[in-house]
């Protein structure tokens, strides 16, 4: 099914405009509709297509969330609207980018990560379940600890060899 067959609002780049109003909020004016406050931005494939199918919500009077439509190439928007979209999406998906592992344990079908990211040296809890690593990429992994907050790790073959080794004792698939 092509995605102009699906019911979903494609946002045309020309027909949208993504700015910053009042008290710092993303809005959005879609051509022949009204202005919408308080957008956020949902990836719908977060780890194979990261800058597309970005899907732009509201909160309407209701307060129930909206769906405005979907972003089909962010990279389509002018430089500054794409800016604020990556904006609300780093709120939405805040990840560590591991670098090095020091060490994994397991207890009680858990994993108990200490780790090396863009922040520093960091410990994480992760089920020791098949759904919680995903790939990234070629050849990465996207770990998604107790409270679903989310590490990368963009390549693993390119960690150290022994961290390399340690991850793969207990993440091989």
């Amino acid at each position: 099914m092509a995605f102009e067959d699906t019911k979903i609002q494609r946002l045309d780049p020309a027909k949208t405009h993504l700015y910053r109003g009042h008290f710092g909020l993303l809005y959005c004016k879609i051509e022949e509709e009204p202005v919408y406050h308080g957008i956020f931005a949902v990836r719908m494939f977060p780890v194979h297509h990261p800058n597309q199918y970005i899907s732009l919500h509201h909160t309407n009077e209701k307060q129930k969330e909206v769906e405005l439509g979907m972003i089909q190439n962010l990279e389509d928007f002018p430089e500054d609207q794409q800016f604020l979209v990556r904006e609300s999406l780093h709120y939405q998906y805040y990840e560590q980018e591991i670098q090095r592992i020091y060490e994994i344990q397991c207890e009680h079908g858990l994993l108990f990560f200490e780790v090396h990211t863009q922040r520093g040296r960091e410990k994480f809890v992760m089920p020791w379940r098949g759904d919680r690593a995903e790939d990234y990429g070629d050849g990465g992994k996207v770990l998604l600890d107790a409270l679903d907050n989310r590490y990368v790790i963009p390549n693993v073959s390119a960690l150290p060899l022994k961290d390399r080794r340690r991850f793969m004792g207990y993440i091989y698939w």
